[in-house]
């Protein structure tokens, strides 16, 4: 069986955000592969010890995104692939469709991703990838058993669960609860620095500039209000019930 991993590296969750001139400050700041997607490569490599075949990480994004690959590989996954150009937005529309022309040339049984990334939270990569490759696809997967060129994924819909299935090849993003990501092995690491390792640019998958313009723009950004300390209201429940309903109006504006 052959399984891609779609990866974005991004910040650390326990890391303070600090905007400076409009952008998210990078400085100092610890990077990990996204948890969502760290789902995905555990499940890849499940899969592959079970199953046999090649587990191959892919992500399109910059330089750094490299350390976030290898840690990928001392996992246990066999090749590592890194799109990056510095002409590639970081747009859900231009890197989905860098991948798909990426992808468009592979061989494969399985795609697998994270349900969304902590740093945008658009979710949208890997359902825009499905669409350009004319793939099935499950989101918010918590439990995929694959057999007989068939794919069955119980996916979290809403606090409820639903069964799907999958004729492969097919698509699928992992929600926390799939299962527990192993931690590399010394081992695993010293191989990770000889296994296969592709860096390519927006030629070697024969896209240009224009090809990937993006499709959304960021006007602003900033961070959101502090949260203010609570209050306790007094009285007896009438006193409170009407205290807090003037509170919202005159306060919170929000009846």
């Amino acid at each position: 069986m052959n399984i891609y991993v779609l990866m974005k590296q991004t910040f650390d969750t326990e890391e303070r955000i600090v905007i400076q001139d409009g952008q998210v400050s990078e400085d100092g700041v610890k990077f990990v592969i996204n948890p969502y997607d760290e789902y995905a490569v555990e499940e890849a490599i499940r899969l592959k010890e079970k199953e046999g075949g090649t587990v191959v990480v892919l992500s399109a994004g910059p330089e750094r995104a490299a350390e976030a690959l290898r840690t990928a590989l001392a996992m246990g996954a066999d090749e590592a692939v890194l799109l990056s150009d510095d002409r590639l937005p970081q747009d859900e529309y231009s890197v989905s469709k860098a991948l798909a022309a990426y992808l468009a040339a592979e061989s494969y049984d399985l795609l697998l991703g994270g349900n969304f990334s902590v740093d945008h939270g658009a979710g949208q990569v890997a359902i825009r990838l499905a669409q350009l490759l004319d793939l099935p696809h499950a989101s918010s997967v918590t439990k995929l058993t694959v057999s007989g060129g068939k794919a069955v994924a119980e996916r979290d819909a809403e606090g409820d669960a639903e069964t799907v299935e999958l004729t492969l090849p097919a698509l699928v993003t992992a929600q926390q609860g799939l299962n527990e990501p192993r931690y590399p092995s010394l081992p695993g690491i010293m191989k990770a620095k000889k296994k296969p390792f592709r860096r390519l640019t927006l030629e070697d998958v024969g896209l240009t500039e224009d090809d990937v313009a993006p499709r959304t723009e960021r006007l602003s950004l900033s961070l959101p209000p502090e949260r203010q300390a609570g209050r306790l209201l007094k009285g007896d429940p009438a006193q409170q019930a009407a205290e807090l309903v003037s509170l919202l109006r005159t306060e919170a504006k929000v009846i």
